[in-house]
């Protein structure tokens, strides 16, 4: 099949499978000889949705890559798979924490201008304008894993 049909089978644009294959995440295409287009398999749409999948429970690269090794290794022991799901949910706890957190922030914000009036009189302007660094919610940052970074 062509770029557009495995695309369209995956539910998602050629440019994200052309994307994937650029990181190195879905195999190259075959080509032909004769226009150089992209030839794609079933193997190539399971990889692709599988990778959907992936990016759907907010994965980075990284995890996919790993998983994708895992999987081609059917033999082998699933405690790295495990492990690395563990390690996602400890990363998806601690966003849900700091968004928590930025929530709170945000009502408090909120309470400071409770109607319309001047911008020069608003309330959480003047707030964010007085607003220490240290007010602010830091998002925790661990390697392979930027807050808010997973949405692609």
């Amino acid at each position: 099949m062509k770029i557009g049909e495995l695309a369209r089978q995956a539910g998602c644009p050629v440019e994200t499978v052309r994307y994937y294959e650029r990181e190195g995440l879905l195999q190259a295409a075959f080509r032909d000889q004769t226009n150089n287009y992209r030839h794609y398999n079933s193997a190539h749409l399971e990889r692709l949705m599988f990778i959907r999948r992936c990016r759907a429970l907010d994965m980075t690269h990284e995890e996919i890559r790993a998983l994708l090794k895992a999987r081609s290794q059917p033999d082998a022991d699933c405690g790295t798979v495990n492990a690395l799901i563990n390690e996602h949910l400890h990363h998806v706890q601690a966003r849900i924490r700091e968004l928590n957190m930025l929530e709170k922030q945000l009502y408090e914000l909120r309470s400071h201008c409770n109607a319309n009036r001047p911008t020069r009189d608003c309330g959480i302007l003047r707030e964010l304008e007085q607003a220490e660094e240290s007010d602010a919610v830091v998002p925790v940052i661990t390697p392979g894993h930027l807050a808010g970074s997973h949405s692609h």
